[in-house]
């Protein structure tokens, strides 16, 4: 796991080529402590920060050059099946010219650099894993750039007619010094509404994130975005198998998933709440390791709900070597300000990773395995009943509008609460369907609150783009839903956070549920499998007896953060402050800005602390780093 920076340009100069990416590199010295590489020719220069888990010596440093010099590679990230791979391209392939390829190292990099050299684009057909990786062929003076199939690992970029530069984070393109980069403004309302911004776009004008499934090819000042992979696609791979079957594959594919994740040469454990997803985690584990697992679990002795208990009982069941780190809510909060300024794209969560990312690494723990996708795949949240639940009602669209506009009227005044509103605006549509409901249930505000707040409130177009390309099949509708899941929230705010808070303190996080072809399995498999009338009843039952009773039937729980009550005394002042500095921005309409932290003041029901804390950290992060608009 690593860093990755560069710069194509034929207006600058080497010298000033190797400035701006030792700049950059500079900003990146979090993700790789273990190693710094700097390389440049032609028009190129390439930057590298290593974090060492594959092959720790330093013949795998980078940038990586193949045998021959004509390839170099600067590359995040881990090749899962790249032992296999390695054998493939050990041998010559049969009936061709093609040479078997002679290895230098034990690294994933080189396997990668191998596999392009001998399959061009085809290679990432070819991979398994999480990663970003650039490479350069001096001969044909062609770039190449992907980015791993889930969209794992972050690769953002800037491009015009003088420069093409790219990074693992977006703050060193923003402070690289190549221009004066502005808030895009077109994405607000889609910060505003979802806490984050869609790929590709970003919160700064003109910088890119490269999509999931994509690559870059870069030749002569041109670059071409080509796809190569997507999750928009609902098979038939598990027809005609009976559900025991089912859950048979799902747990061969899952444990194969968590096999492929152990390998590193550096200490590795495991995030432990006590809930589902990690617990399975830690099960596997277990069974496939030789090794004994640690596991990390944070403790709030303060909160009313602890899952602490559960994580204790899932350790003592699998042996592992349990770290349980207790924080009260003012050691959380002391902490607070650290996580802030470790926000690299701002979110409205991330927070909570980061306290306990930092808290494994402290523990000596370089690699760590994390439950991420569990809800996403089988049907964990909320949405997903939600979804199921407005499917039945198809006939609300056969009572005309007029007559459902003063339905949902009397519900916004009878109902004074968030979800209140959400119910009146989409009685309101002109056709109540997925893509109109679906977007509601994932949003902190409704279209008209939207409107109050900013001046340019646009903020489905994104979002309509994803829907427009799930398949709606028959009997697939959870499916449906997993897609849209994984293509906002988890791909665009769980998997930044993790990456960005994780890698804040040089930890890389594994998520054995993104593996691609267990995610394409569980996306064939019907609603009638996986209706989530209890929790995640398809994973539970793929996992037989590996789960304690206790841990499958055990109460909706989770510790809860005092948000509500620090942002009205510890970080009142605080939020105070960045509101009021939100408020005279000039795509805000301040007053309303205000009024809605009034409201949460005085504990108005629909200004819940979530709809004010994105906000906050929008302001915070504009100012740490001097962006207008």
């Amino acid at each position: 796991m690593c860093g990755i920076t560069g710069i194509i340009s034929k207006s600058l100069d080497q010298g000033s080529r190797e400035v701006i990416v030792k700049g950059m590199n500079k900003c990146l010295a979090h993700r790789g402590p273990d190693n710094e590489g700097l390389w440049s020719k032609d028009n190129v220069t390439l930057g590298h920060r290593r974090l060492s888990i594959i092959d720790i010596s330093s013949e795998g440093n980078q940038p990586f050059f193949s045998g021959d010099k004509r390839y170099v590679i600067v590359y995040n990230g881990e090749l899962y099946n790249y032992r296999d791979l390695k054998l493939q391209l050990q041998q010559a392939p049969h009936g061709t010219a093609q040479k078997p390829y002679f290895f230098k190292t034990n690294s994933d990099t080189e396997v990668i650099l191998a596999a392009y050299i001998r399959w061009g684009n085809g290679c990432l057909q070819m991979f398994s894993g999480m990663y970003a990786f650039t490479i350069y062929d001096t001969v044909n003076k062609t770039i190449f750039i992907a980015r791993d199939r889930i969209g794992v690992k972050p690769l953002y970029y800037y491009y015009d007619e003088n420069v093409f530069t790219f990074s693992s984070e977006i703050r060193p393109i923003i402070h690289s010094g190549i221009k004066q980069f502005k808030l895009n403004t077109t994405v607000l309302g889609e910060y505003f509404m979802f806490q984050t911004v869609f790929a590709p776009n970003t919160i700064i004008r003109g910088i890119k994130m490269l999509m999931p499934g994509h690559f870059i090819e870069l030749k002569e000042g041109q670059a071409q975005i080509t796809k190569y992979y997507s999750i928009n696609n609902i098979s038939n791979i598990t027809e005609g198998l009976s559900y025991a079957q089912i859950c048979a594959k799902i747990k061969e594919l899952l444990a194969h998933s968590v096999q492929q994740r152990l390998v590193a040469d550096v200490p590795f454990g495991a995030f432990l709440s006590g809930g589902i997803d990690s617990s399975a985690i830690v099960g596997l584990m277990s069974k496939v390791s030789s090794e004994k697992i640690q596991t990390f679990n944070i403790s709030f002795d303060e909160s009313e709900f602890s899952e602490s208990q559960y994580a204790r009982l899932i350790a003592k069941e699998y042996n592992t070597t349990h770290h349980e780190i207790k924080l009260s809510p003012g050691d959380f909060l002391k902490q607070l300000p650290e996580a802030l300024s470790a926000i690299d794209h701002p979110s409205g969560d991330g927070p909570n990773t980061f306290i306990v990312s930092k808290a494994t690494r402290q523990a000596g723990v370089t690699m760590a395995l994390s439950g991420i996708g569990g809800d996403e795949l089988f049907a964990g949240y909320d949405v997903f009943k939600r979804m199921a639940e407005l499917q039945k009602k198809a006939w609300l669209n056969a009572v005309p509008q007029l007559l459902r506009k003063a339905g949902a009227e009397i519900i916004r005044r009878r109902k004074k609460s968030v979800s209140g509103n959400k119910i009146s605006e989409l009685l309101g549509q002109p056709s109540i369907n997925f893509n109109s409901a679906y977007p509601l249930n994932r949003s902190v505000f409704t279209q008209k609150e939207l409107s109050a707040l900013l001046k340019n409130p646009s903020s489905f177009i994104q979002m309509n783009q994803i829907l427009s390309a799930v398949p709606q099949v028959k009997d697939h509708l959870l499916s449906a839903v997993s897609i849209c899941e994984i293509s906002t929230y988890l791909q665009n705010t769980l998997l930044r956070d993790t990456d960005q808070m994780s890698m804040a303190v040089a930890l890389e996080v594994r998520e054995p549920f993104l593996d691609y072809k267990l995610i394409e399995f569980v996306l064939s498999v019907n609603d009638e499998h996986k209706f989530p009338h209890t929790p995640k009843k398809l994973l539970v039952d793929s996992l037989g007896d590996l789960l304690p009773s206790e841990i499958v039937n055990r109460p909706k729980m989770g510790f809860t953060l005092p948000w509500k009550d620090w942002m009205k005394n510890e970080l009142k002042s605080f939020c105070e402050q960045n509101i009021n500095e939100l408020s005279e921005r000039d795509f805000c309409y301040g007053t309303e800005i205000k009024k809605l932290w009034n409201k949460f003041l005085i504990n108005d029901p629909t200004v819940t602390w979530s709809r004010i804390w994105h906000l906050v950290v929008f302001n915070n992060w504009l100012s740490e780093n001097k962006i207008q608009s």
